[in-house]
């Protein structure tokens, strides 16, 4: 390689490759290193991307799992609140979150392409309908709070319901921030910078963890809220977060620029665009989102103690998700950018080293489960029940690691390219389907109990990793237009 394709601080492989390449012909896509670049080149490259989402998704999840430890002192009922509120807060949050997805995808096409104007378009197109749709979601949550976690087992236990009914009704009130700073996250990494993301978002959990301490218990003269401080904590964060962020943007300084004066009427060719990714990627998350709240209930069914255990473990099994998530941003903006340029080729070269690098994380994290998981639960809580089956439970954490990574980063690659229908069919399929069919059979009928809840959770894993490598395998994301 000459000393003029030497690598430029701020710029990818992908810019030391020439456009233009015909998606339509499949002998020119391997996954070799295309002429011009090295592997070392598109290593730097995925690495540059991941490790600060990484970083922000990994601190993020960290602040959840102390907010669970704080709030778990103070009972299994508490846990079990914050529990029951999950999957209601989750759901009202598909639309706009399904959205960011397409957002993503558009803006790392035009920067690929080279197209700034159009990437801030869809930056401005896409605040507007995060900040329509999250003030709906905030007014239902709201009014709805209590029938919600009502519904998903709270009217079995009356202080996790009551706890619940408050830790959401919170949570809604800071909705409409949290949801434009998704949004701004979504669109930054589409222009692969996820090192902005991770400043603001590390700021706001520390904000959140220091008000947890604060608000939950009481100190430095304040009222003890109990969970109710748990969320209001949460949400001043988030609040931090939206200012942030929204600094970044008007300041221009990455690529994208927020200018005001454009204005924030509806450009219907942009949204189109938006929406044409969003709607499956939202079927999706809604797929998805019913499946976990049938597994969640059937879950619940079990009592308050194995609930608590359950959400303990999940909480702890998401922290595993961010390293494949993480990766995943990486495999969505590369493949963005890629196809934005016409370069095929160069996205399955990113996707396979991709696979690589989060393959070596997950069997870290596989060791990590196998031989520290008793510690980890006793984390959370000291009861030995919780601790004993919290223990066995996480053994199914480490051995999904592998595969959840893969499928992670491949879905990220595919909705990078805009093939969004094909996550949401086989979401359709493994959670709405397999996994809480499977969760019912062996609760109810073998009376397996929690582990028979994991083990339905695995199978669903393994499933829906083979599937998503599948649509992968078959090249169809290479002439999908957007």
């Amino acid at each position: 390689m000459s000393e003029t394709h030497a690598p430029t601080a701020g710029r990818l492989a992908l810019d030391y490759v020439e456009p233009g390449m015909d998606l339509t012909d499949q002998s020119q896509v391997t996954s070799s290193v295309p002429e011009g670049v090295t592997a070392k080149m598109l290593y730097r490259d995925i690495v540059h991307i991941a490790w600060p989402s990484l970083i922000e998704l990994t601190l993020a999840q960290l602040t959840s799992m102390v907010d669970l430890m704080m709030v778990g002192q103070l009972g299994p009922w508490a846990i079990t609140s914050v529990g029951l509120s999950t999957q209601p807060k989750f759901l009202l949050q598909t639309v706009f979150m399904a959205m960011n997805v397409g957002a993503t995808a558009m803006v790392a096409r035009y920067k690929g392409a080279g197209e700034r104007d159009k990437a801030n378009t869809i930056m401005r197109q896409a605040l507007l309908i995060t900040f329509t749709f999250s003030l709906i979601s905030s007014v239902l949550g709201f009014f709805f709070a209590r029938p919600l976690v009502a519904f998903m087992g709270g009217q079995d236990d009356m202080m996790a319901l009551n706890g619940g009914t408050i830790y959401l009704r919170i949570q809604m009130l800071g909705l409409v921030g949290f949801a434009l700073t998704s949004t701004i996250t979504a669109v930054l990494r589409g222009v692969g910078n996820s090192r902005t993301a991770m400043v603001y978002n590390t700021i706001a959990n520390v904000v959140n963890v220091i008000l947890n301490y604060i608000l939950i218990y009481g100190h430095f003269g304040a009222p003890r809220l109990e969970v109710a401080g748990a969320s209001l904590a949460t949400i001043i964060g988030q609040f931090v977060a939206m200012v942030i962020a929204l600094i970044s943007v008007i300041n221009g300084k990455f690529y994208l620029k927020l200018r005001f004066r454009d204005g924030f009427l509806p450009d219907f060719d942009a949204i189109g665009k938006i929406v044409k990714i969003g709607i499956p990627a939202m079927i999706e998350q809604l797929t998805m989102r019913a499946g976990m709240i049938i597994y969640a209930k059937t879950v619940a069914s079990l009592g308050t103690i194995a609930f608590a255990t359950h959400q303990i473990c999940m909480n702890i099994q998401a922290l595993s998700f961010m390293t494949g998530q993480a990766f995943g941003v990486s495999a969505t903006s590369l493949m963005g950018q890629s196809l934005g340029k016409k370069r095929p080729d160069m996205a399955q070269a990113y996707c396979t080293r991709t696979r690589r690098v989060g393959m070596c994380v997950a069997f870290i994290l596989t060791f990590v489960f196998l031989f520290f998981g008793r510690f980890i639960v006793a984390c959370y809580s000291d009861d030995p029940a919780v601790i004993s089956t919290g223990a066995r439970i996480l053994m199914f954490v480490a051995f999904v690691q592998p595969f959840q990574s893969s499928q992670f980063i491949l879905s990220g690659a595919l909705r990078g390219a805009g093939d969004t229908k094909s996550i949401a069919k086989i979401i359709f399929l493994t959670v709405l389907l397999v996994r809480p069919s499977l969760a019912l059979i062996l609760i109810y009928l073998f009376h397996w109990g929690l582990e028979g809840a994991w083990v339905a959770l695995v199978c669903d894993q393994l499933l829906r990793t083979m599937l998503v490598w599948r649509r992968y395998k078959s090249g169809k994301w290479k002439i999908i237009r957007v």
